[in-house]
Order: C-alpha cells, then structure tokens, then sequence
C-alpha cells in the first residue's frame, strides 16, 4: 500500500480507535494492539514479519522507560505515605501565601509531576489539596485545576518523565537530557501562566455541590502523619534525579574523560538517577519510621503502575508498524508540501494521536518514533529540515504540547481530576478539556517564539 492509501488508512485506524475506547469501552491495551495489528495487515506488511514487529515495538518502549515509570512511581508513593508531600505543599504555601491557593496548588504539583505520573500525583497530592482549601478557604475547582495543571506540565515537557525521556531517545537527544530539562521548564514557564490565569477565572464560573464535609482537615492530616520530614528529605528523591541527570549531561558536552566522567555519565542516565531518587525515598522512609512499610509500597506501586506501563508500550507497538506501513516514507516523499509546516508538524500529529486514543505518553512515543533521528537522512526530521540538535530539542518539546491537546473523556486523567476533585464530566469538560486546551496552544506558540531565535 502507498500514497493516499496509507493516509486512508491511518485515518480510519484511528477513528477505530477512538471507537473501541470510547464507545465499546474496550481496554486501550487492547484497542492498541488490535488496530495495530489491523493496520500493518492492511497495509501490506508480511505476515511473517508482523509478530517480531510487534515485539520490538513493545519491548523498545518497555525497556526505555518502563523502570523510570516504576521508581517515579515508587516515589510518589512514599512522598504520600511520610508525609513529605505535605511539608513540600507546607514549602510551597510558606513561599506564595496563603492569598494564592491556585498558584500554591500549580507550583506543587509541577514539583511533584518531575517524577510522578500525573494520574498518581493529583492522587498523592488531592487530600493536600482539600485540607488545604479549608484551612485557607479557597476555591476548591481554581485549586483543582491549578493541582492538575501543574502536574501536567512538568508530566509532558520535563524528564524524568517517561515521555519526554522517550521522545528524547527516539529523536536522538538523549546524550544532552539536560538541555531537554532546561528547555521544558523554560516553555513551561508560559504554561503555567496560563493555567494560573484560568484556574482565577473558572474557579469562579464552575460551582460544586460536594461541601467536603466528610474530608479530613489539615489538623487531622498533620496529627495523621506525626512529625513531618524535613524540607531537604522532602525535595531529595524528586531533586536528586534531575541533579544527576543534569551532571550527567554536562560530561558528556564537556567531553570530561576517565573515571570520572564515566561515573557521571553512568550516575546520569535516567534510570540509574531515578534509581537514586528511589534511594533517597528509602532514607525518607526510614527517617519517618515507616521503613518496615517499604515492601507494602513497592507491591502498591507495581500494582497502579502495570496498566500505565502496558498501555505504553502498545502505543510504541502502534508508531512501530506506522513507520514500518511507509507512512513515514510517504511523507518524506511529499517534503516539499510539509516542509512548510516546520516544528508545527510533529505539534499536529501528536495532538491528533492524543485526542484519539487518550494517553499524552502514548502520543509522545508514538510521534517520536515516526519523526526518528533529527541526525539521520532518511528520518521525518530531516524531511522537515530539523536537522540540529536544538532542533532535535524543540521538536520534543513541540510533541510535548501537542500531547496535551485534549484531555477528554478517553483520558485516564481526566476521569481522576474530576471524579477526585467532585466534578461532573460536563464540568471537567469547562475546566480538565478547555485547560488542557489552552496549554497545549500555548506551548506550542512558546516553542515557536522559541524556534525562531533559536533555529
């Protein structure tokens, strides 16, 4: 099959897609492997080489960051159970006022969404977020969005999150992970602008009828947990991970040899660093006097992160057979009529991947697989003229907005920030859908500004 052909197709495996998730409720482990093995049937693929196809989709997303999913996890789990989500809202709260609950909410959960999934940080941090809202009497819907704004932006745009730690791999940017840290918090910077001037206004447009009267207080969160850490124990298992990775960026640029490069580089790749971040986890828990509830943790964690690391891989599974279809030859083919579309390109097919099948990381692992190495002739990067490292960059962060765009009813997290925040899904639609929105647009705007000084 080629031409419009695979265009055809491509469309309507997506549209059966969205179909199977949202409309028969098929699980979208299942609706991802299905319509891939469909589509790399129609399109002419091999039978014979349509199973070992599968397999390297599935095991090339699994192994680059199925363990970064697990101790990111893993992590988040042990900041709620010490308490060190708390006393790190206590930090945020300290430093904002308690006049800006939404900005407070926003700050937390981009701090806590470095290395938690952000379905398990609204999660973690929701509970914080209602004893705080007593205490301080604000707007529980502008705190929700604030909370889950927060933990979305660092989600897509900062490893050590799993996507962008993919989409740096696959479009060949990974011996520089700190340029990509320092790029994503840098076009998160207007993001979450955005999402603190939204949050003010559809606080006031969204009204709930559930009174939290049955909702712990602050007082009985803190007399819960005993002493809380200290603000150092708090920060160091999400700090240490992105110090590291940092470290470890820095030796390979610099070109620092021996020994000690070698260590900083080993210290630096993302699971060995999350590793650490584990680690530091550990000392916290021991510091509570909670580390005889260390191997309850592990086994929670496991048991909420296997459909994350499932779903995850057969959308890898998905951008393997879209790219082996020709799909992505077709479209160097066709250069010349995208070429035009620059960085907006992989913003627009991320967003259309997104909006289909729900999960920002599947998006972002399945575009990047298609763009492929920015250094490689033969890749969509090269098509489009990305062929720089800061192109390489940009382009992860253009996937990472385009991620974003929506967050709808096929959405896991959607279904978590309404239901956990008290919201029917008519107002998650106003508030979860129209914030996810604007994010993704104004990221994208962001990357461009961006690209335009720095291209």
């Amino acid at each position: 099959m080629s031409g419009v052909s695979l265009i055809v197709a491509f469309v309507i495996a997506v549209g059966l897609m969205i179909y199977m998730i949202s409309k028969l409720k098929v699980h979208p482990f299942l609706a991802l492997m299905s319509v891939s093995l469909a589509l790399a049937l129609v399109a002419g693929i091999s039978p014979t080489r349509i199973p070992a196809m599968i397999g390297d989709g599935f095991s090339g997303t699994f192994k680059s960051i199925g363990i970064v999913i697990i101790f990111g996890a893993l992590i988040g789990m042990v900041l709620e159970k010490t308490g060190a989500a708390l006393k790190l809202a206590d930090m945020v709260v300290n430093a904002v006022g308690s006049k800006r609950p939404e900005l407070a909410m926003l700050i937390m959960g981009w701090i806590v969404g470095i290395p938690v999934f952000c379905d398990s940080g609204f999660v973690v941090l929701d509970p914080i977020r209602r004893a705080l809202r007593k205490k301080i009497a604000a707007n529980p819907v502008g705190m929700a969005v604030g909370l889950s704004g927060g933990l979305y932006a660092s989600h897509v745009f900062i490893p050590p999150t799993p996507g962008p730690i993919a989409a740096a791999g696959a479009i060949g940017v990974d011996s520089n992970l700190l340029l990509v840290i320092v790029m994503g918090a840098v076009v998160s910077v207007p993001v979450l602008i955005a999402v603190y001037i939204f949050s003010k206004f559809i606080g006031k447009e969204v009204v709930l009828d559930d009174d939290d009267s049955t909702q712990k207080s602050y007082e009985e969160l803190i007399r819960e947990y005993g002493v809380l850490p200290s603000g150092f124990l708090s920060i160091a298992p999400i700090l240490m991970p992105i110090v590291f990775m940092a470290l470890g960026s820095v030796a390979k640029v610099a070109g620092i040899g021996g020994g000690f490069g070698t260590l900083l580089v080993f210290l630096g790749n993302p699971i060995i660093a999350l590793a650490i971040g584990a680690i530091f986890a550990v000392i916290l828990l021991a510091s509570t006097n909670k580390l005889d509830t260390f191997n309850h943790i592990t086994n929670e964690t496991l048991k909420v992160v296997g459909p994350i690391l499932f779903i995850t891989a057969a959308g890898g599974v998905l951008g393997k057979v879209i790219t082996e279809a020709g799909f992505v030859e077709y479209i160097k083919q066709n250069a010349h009529i995208i070429s035009s579309a620059g960085i907006f390109f992989p913003f627009i097919i991320s967003a259309i991947l997104k909006t289909a099948q729900g999960s920002s990381t599947v998006a972002i692992v399945t575009t990047a697989s298609i763009m492929g190495m920015f250094s490689a002739g033969d890749s969509l990067m090269s098509a489009l003229g990305l062929t720089t490292q800061i192109a390489g960059v940009l382009c992860v962060m253009a996937i990472a907005a385009g991620a974003m765009c929506v967050s709808h009813a096929n959405d896991s997290y959607y279904w978590v920030v309404t239901n956990f925040s008290g919201m029917n899904p008519q107002q998650g639609y106003k508030t979860q859908t129209m914030m996810t929105f604007i994010m993704g647009v104004v990221g994208m705007i962001s990357v461009f500004v961006l690209s335009l000084v720095l291209l």
